[in-house]
C-alpha cells in the first residue's frame, strides 16, 4: 500500500445525525449515581452523567478532581463501591478490563504506556491482537489462520499510523520517537482494538500550540469515523474547540454539565478553578 493511499482507520460507521437534544441520542455510556471509596476516601461522590453515541464529551475539573479515577472505575481498573456502570446497555462493574476492550471502549493513559523497546508498528498491531481468534496451537504451527490474522493485522496498524500522521516512523523503537509521536502512537494503537468508545486521558499534555491544533483536528477525525470520544483535558482551549458537552468535577463530584459556553460561565465552574468562593466568582 503507497503513502498516499487513504484507507478508513477503523470500521466505517456513519457519524451520529445532528439531532436537536442530547435526550433524543442513544446511550452508549452510563455512568449511574457512582461512589468510590478508598478507605475512609471518597474519590468519586455520586457521580452521574450519560455519555451519547457520537459526540465528543469533556471530563474536566481541577487537579485531583478525580477525572482519571472516574476513567478508571469504566475501564475495569477500580470497581464502584456504590452505583453502577451501563456500557452499550450492559453493566461492565465487575468486568475485567480485557472483557471491557472487547465490548468496544479503548483508552489512552495520562503517562504513556508503550513497549518502548517494539516498533510503532509492532506497538499498534499488539492493539489489533484484541480481537484474534488464532488459538495458541494454531500460532505454535504458523496454521494458514494464523498468517491471515498477522497479514490483516499489519495492514489495520499502518493504516492507523497513517490515520495519525506517523507511517514514516513505523519501523521506528517506540523509545525514539518524539514525545507527540509517542502520544500518537498511543492512539493508533488504542484504535486497533476497534473501539466505538474511546477514553483521551490528558492527549495533549506537554505538547505546544501547533501540536495541540492538530490533536484537535485528529479527535474530530476519529469522531468523523464513527467513534465517540470521552476526553480528560486540561487545555481548556482544546476542550472548549473540540467537545459537544462537558462534565466539571470537583473533589470527586460533579458540580455542572452542559454545553461548553454554559459550562465555561457557570460560577462554580469558574471557582473551582480560580479556588475562589461560589459567591465571589
Amino acid at each position: 500500500m503507497s503513502d498516499t493511499e487513504q484507507t478508513p482507520a477503523v470500521p466505517a460507521q456513519a457519524p451520529a445525525p445532528a439531532v436537536e437534544t442530547v435526550d433524543q441520542r442513544e446511550p452508549l455510556l452510563e455512568v449511574d449515581h457512582v461512589t468510590l471509596r478508598f478507605g475512609g476516601v471518597v474519590a468519586l461522590n455520586d457521580v452521574d452523567f450519560t455519555l451519547y453515541k457520537g459526540e465528543i464529551l469533556g471530563l474536566i475539573g481541577p487537579n485531583g478532581a478525580g477525572k482519571t479515577t472516574c476513567f478508571n472505575a469504566m475501564t475495569g481498573i477500580y470497581q464502584p463501591t456504590e452505583g453502577q456502570i451501563r456500557f452499550r446497555g450492559e453493566k461492565i462493574s465487575g468486568k475485567k478490563r480485557h472483557q471491557i476492550t472487547r465490548m468496544g471502549m479503548a483508552r489512552t493513559f495520562q503517562n504513556i504506556r508503550l513497549f518502548p523497546e517494539m516498533t510503532a508498528l509492532e506497538n499498534v498491531q499488539v492493539g489489533a491482537d484484541a480481537h484474534h481468534k488464532t488459538s495458541v496451537i494454531s500460532a505454535l504451527l504458523r496454521l494458514p489462520r494464523h498468517w491471515k490474522e498477522e497479514r490483516e493485522g499489519r495492514e489495520k496498524a499502518e493504516r492507523l499510523l497513517e490515520f495519525v500522521g506517523i507511517r514514516s516512523r513505523m519501523h521506528e523503537f517506540a523509545r525514539n520517537l518524539s514525545y507527540g509521536e509517542q502520544r500518537r502512537l498511543e492512539i493508533a494503537r488504542a484504535l486497533a482494538t476497534d473501539p466505538v468508545l474511546l477514553c483521551l486521558d490528558e492527549p495533549a499534555a506537554g505538547f505546544n500550540p501547533a501540536e495541540k491544533e492538530e490533536l484537535l483536528q485528529l479527535i474530530r477525525q476519529i469522531r468523523d469515523t464513527g467513534v465517540t470520544v470521552l476526553l480528560i483535558e486540561h487545555d481548556m482551549r482544546l476542550v472548549m474547540g473540540v467537545t459537544d458537552r462537558i462534565v466539571v468535577l470537583e473533589f470527586g463530584k460533579k458540580i455542572a454539565e452542559g454545553l461548553p459556553a454554559e459550562v465555561r460561565d457557570n460560577p462554580k465552574v469558574i471557582a473551582a478553578y480560580l479556588g475562589v468562593p461560589d459567591d465571589a466568582a
